[in-house]
């Protein structure tokens, strides 16, 4: 069940450690538009979605250009897409409990909505883009840095598994199976958009993956398929 009232968003103001002047920001930031449909709201969270996506991109590119300044620019790439991404972000959402906090309609309530990893990584970047508005861009850059920047530090040492689709061509090659083919889906509207992908090796499915990106999605399918198929080679 949904939080409702003021001490309700003062508590998820509280947990994401940032006091809101304008608290009517932080009320928006978390309706679904499942619930501003049962209740002929003004407005979803969709527009500070769009927005802090944008603010979280910026800030992680600043914070990982500065972090390693000799990294070239596929692989700060690589690095901010494995950051900002719809599992990562929900998973953040998770830690922090933001999801007994959203207002969602009763369907999706019922639905389990408050765990689903789509909801909860818009809702993470809507209240990336309602502390954007409320104080400004440095206050929405110290908030990104302390909530992300442990999940950029513990990318760093693993950044050799972000461009998985390269090791996953260079596997089926030594194991002499076809060029892996990826086909990939994209549902729901371009601001908010979540893609799938299957990889196929030698016509059979090896992986499947999903994120806010095609390029996100094959990665993540490349990386299951690189496991299932890595398994197979020593068994």
């Amino acid at each position: 069940m949904t939080q409702v009232g003021d001490n309700a968003l003062r508590e998820c103001a509280s947990r994401l450690g940032y006091s809101f002047i304008n608290e009517d920001l932080l009320r928006v930031a978390l309706i679904h538009r499942s619930w501003q449909a049962e209740h002929d709201s003004a407005e979803s969270n969709e527009r500070l979605e769009f927005l802090g996506d944008a603010v979280l991109g910026w800030a992680v590119a600043d914070i990982a250009y500065h972090r390693l300044a000799d990294m070239h620019e596929g692989k700060l790439t690589d690095l901010r897409i494995s950051v900002v991404n719809m599992n990562a972000l929900a998973d953040r959402a998770r830690a922090l409990g933001i999801g007994e906090f959203i207002f969602l309609g009763k369907g999706e309530d019922a639905a389990g909505g408050r765990e689903k990893s789509s909801i909860l990584s818009d809702t993470f970047e809507a209240l990336i883009g309602a502390v954007y508005l409320d104080g400004g861009a440095s206050a929405a850059y110290d908030l990104v840095r302390r909530l992300l920047s442990d999940s950029i530090e513990n990318a760093i040492p693993n950044m050799e598994m972000f461009d998985a689709k390269s090791r996953l061509q260079e596997l089926t090659a030594r194991l002499g199976l076809s060029v892996p083919r990826y086909v990939t889906e994209g549902e729901g509207p371009d601001h908010e958009r979540v893609f799938t992908t299957a990889v196929y090796v030698d016509g059979r499915v090896q992986g499947r993956g999903t994120g806010r990106t095609k390029k996100a999605a094959e990665q993540a399918a490349a990386v299951e398929a690189c496991g299932v198929l890595a398994h197979a080679d020593n068994a």
